[in-house]
């Protein structure tokens, strides 16, 4: 007679519960484990072994949970199964080494990226064995999947209660199994298996606090955490003050569980002198572990630092965690709370995602913390900075005038195609320096510089006004970008047109041949590779950002505008006042400097770069192109003005200039949002307060308000 499907569940259960054997060796009572937590994760649904479950009961909670049940009713009705499986238990618990989990699970040594990447691309490709006592190493076979917290942390506390009675009921020891599995027995018949686990909490506390105190006294770190008063005594003197604060704590709480020990409740009333002092110390290291960011930001960001700090909030907020499931009331629910923050570890502790993530996010907070205050410049908000704008940018232009007639007789020089390239990118940078030295402005330089600043908005998305503020933001850098670009070709094309007809005269014959010059214009079509070139031009403008804050960062990192001032050399080569003022100039314009050099460079050399294998790529800067548009007018007449591809050209331009600036700002912005961790769901929200701000107030994107905001 066939067996029913519910009868074949059950059965399925009661044969796994009876293939627990307590006195098999290490690996197959682990690998017995696995196997029950498997069960509980895929086993057969629930109302095939509960038939009496309702639908809404079902419902109510994930399936793992109910098979839980199913599995505790199952050892409640078999004595022999519950024998062997709480012995099975309680010999996983004590003869396996639980402080390297609890102190250490889901901290690094050091923020090495290469040697992290190399360890999780191990654990992705190599298998692991269950054959080890280290129940770190066994954690990810027990729970190997992310979707396990959520039903850890839903377990419901009769639940709980049942299997912590399965982890702590007394039983007498098996010494001659112990000894076939080359195990130390147990000390004495009807161990106390909470006592253990008790003293395996504790001893992670006092591997967690000595880590804590290690790394809090790090110069770096040291030197970095502020107090109430500016003295670093202060700041490091609760770290001091932890481990002999623990060591006084840890008598009290190696009492029974039901020797009177005061418990925390609801309120944290009725706790001993010891644990509140203990307690009120780590608060205090965790509050001088959150002055560190403050620090930085005055200071310039160290990604090892940024680390550091990092993870000793985290061993700061694990010995809470430690001491929590000590001491709560319901120790059951907190030790389940901790079982689903560690599932979390282990996902992310596997995924190479994750670790680009956290790396890129330190690496983006290095780049543009600094740049926040430079983008501030590049932003008007009132009709007079909008107009002195359109007057930064038409010195701009005016100066790429010019720098369109260097490049093409550089050209003409027909040099080797690297020293040409140089040379080349060093007239950009020449000129993009002249342009920032005058305080003019090249339009396409501003959204990697606003970026920053935009996102330094962004600090509270709870509150409604930081969003709105963010939205006058981004409607004055359009406005801005609109007035930059105006200015710049506004006056790049006339001063490259009559710079051309001026040489044109003076020689007797234009500089640019009419074939060269209507190559020149038709490269610049619409229809052609210009829209990818422009979108990688505005990568290239990105990437001088990027150059640009991680420049500013390291000079304000270390310190180098007090070096320039104070260092004896430089003080006796050119003179205390000098050295002074040198040093207040670098401060300011070493982003500047960094940024237009390395963007000038890139302009020039990556073009000559790709030639040499092959590769076309053209620069396609919308100043620059409407300046070879007006240098070629200059050789072709205005009779140019009938020619269709002339106006394709023209089209090619507008382009350029609108994929200049969405590109290397959208790239800059999502280096700003990394590095501040804002996430899709703040985004979206900001996507709906531009689209009113767009439907509501269109102009604002155009002109600025007649007063400020």
């Amino acid at each position: 007679m066939e067996a029913r499907p519910g009868n074949s569940a059950q059965a399925q259960l009661e044969a796994l519960l009876r293939s627990a054997d307590p006195a098999s060796l290490r690996p197959e009572r682990h690998l017995w484990l696995i196997a029950l937590l498997h069960w509980l994760r895929a086993g057969p649904q629930p109302h095939l072994l509960m038939p009496a479950l309702t639908t809404e009961q079902l419902a109510s909670l994930p399936a793992p949970v109910w098979r839980a049940q199913a599995v505790l009713d199952a050892l409640d009705a078999d004595a022999g199964a519950h024998a062997s499986v709480v012995a099975l238990l309680q010999r996983f618990i004590v003869h396996n080494d639980a402080t390297a989990l609890l102190a250490d699970f889901g901290f690094t040594a050091r923020p090495a990226f290469w040697s992290e990447f190399a360890a999780r691309l191990r654990l992705k490709l190599l298998p692991a064995t269950p054959d080890t006592s280290d129940l770190a190493a066994l954690f990810g076979l027990l729970f190997p999947s992310a979707d396990d917290a959520a039903w850890l942390v839903a377990v419901p506390d009769p639940v709980l209660a049942r299997i912590a009675a399965l982890l702590t009921v007394q039983r007498a020891p098996n010494a001659p199994a112990e000894a076939a599995a080359g195990e130390a027995p147990t000390q004495r018949a009807g161990q106390d298996i909470a006592a253990h686990w008790r003293g395996e909490i504790q001893e992670a506390i006092t591997y967690s606090v000595s880590q804590i105190r290690a790394a809090a006294f790090s110069p770096d770190l040291r030197r970095r955490m502020r107090a109430t008063s500016e003295a670093v005594e202060d700041a490091v003197s609760p770290f001091r003050q932890l481990a002999a604060a623990w060591e006084a704590l840890q008598p009290q709480l190696q009492a029974p569980v039901d020797s009177g020990l005061p418990k925390a409740d609801a309120d944290g009333a009725a706790l001993p002198q010891a644990l509140t002092y203990f307690r009120a110390l780590l608060s205090a290291c965790a509050q001088a572990v959150r002055t560190v960011p403050e620090h930085l930001e005055d200071n310039g960001v160290s990604v090892a630092i940024v680390f550091d700090a990092t993870q000793l909030g985290r061993r700061i907020a694990r010995v809470e965690t430690l001491l929590g499931c000590l001491l709560h009331a319901n120790a059951a629910r907190g030790h389940a709370q901790m079982l689903g923050e560690f599932v979390g570890i282990a996902s992310r502790r596997r995924s190479i995602r994750a670790l680009l993530a956290r790396n890129t996010s330190l690496l983006a907070r290095k780049i543009a913390e600094r740049h926040a205050e430079t983008g501030e410049h590049y932003i008007t908000r009132t009709p007079s900075e909008y107009r002195a704008m359109l007057f930064a940018a038409a010195g701009g232009g005016l100066v790429m005038g010019f720098t369109t007639w260097g490049k093409l007789g550089l050209l003409g020089l027909r040099l080797p195609l690297i020293p040409s390239g140089f040379w080349v990118g060093m007239n950009y940078a020449t000129t993009f320096v002249v342009v920032s030295l005058l305080h003019w402005t090249i339009a396409t330089k501003q959204p990697a510089m606003t970026a920053p600043a935009m996102a330094d908005k962004l600090s509270d998305l709870s509150d409604r006004a930081a969003v709105e503020s963010f939205v006058g933001e981004v409607a004055a850098l359009i406005r801005s970008q609109a007035a930059g670009i105006l200015g710049n070709i506004a006056m790049v094309f006339p001063v490259a047109l009559v710079l051309g007809l001026a040489m044109a005269r003076a020689t007797g014959h234009p500089l640019l041949s009419a074939m060269h010059a209507e190559h020149e214009i038709r490269s610049l079509s619409l229809l052609g590779p210009t829209p990818l070139f422009a979108m990688l031009t505005g990568l290239l403008l990105f990437a001088s950002s990027v150059v640009a804050g991680w420049a500013e960062n390291a000079f304000v990192l270390n310190r180098l505008d007090s070096a320039i001032r104070w260092n004896p050399r430089i003080r006796s080569t050119l003179g205390p006042e000098r050295a002074a003022r040198w040093a207040t100039w670098w401060r300011s314009n070493v982003s500047m400097m960094a940024g237009n050099v390395s963007l000038g460079l890139l302009m020039g050399l990556l073009p000559a770069l790709l030639a040499g294998f092959g590769i076309a790529f053209a620069v396609r800067h919308v100043t620059l192109s409407a300046g070879m548009m007006g240098a070629s007018v200059a050789s072709l007449g205005l009779g140019v003005l009938r020619e269709g591809w002339f106006w394709w050209a023209v089209a090619g331009i507008v382009a350029t200039g609108l994929l200049n600036v969405v590109t290397s700002f959208y790239l800059a912005f999502r280096l700003a949002l990394r590095s501040r961790g804002i996430g899709l769901q703040d985004r979206r929200l900001l996507n709906a307060a531009l689209r009113r701000q767009l439907w509501r107030r269109p102009l604002s994107f155009v002109w600025p308000p007649t007063e400020a905001p």
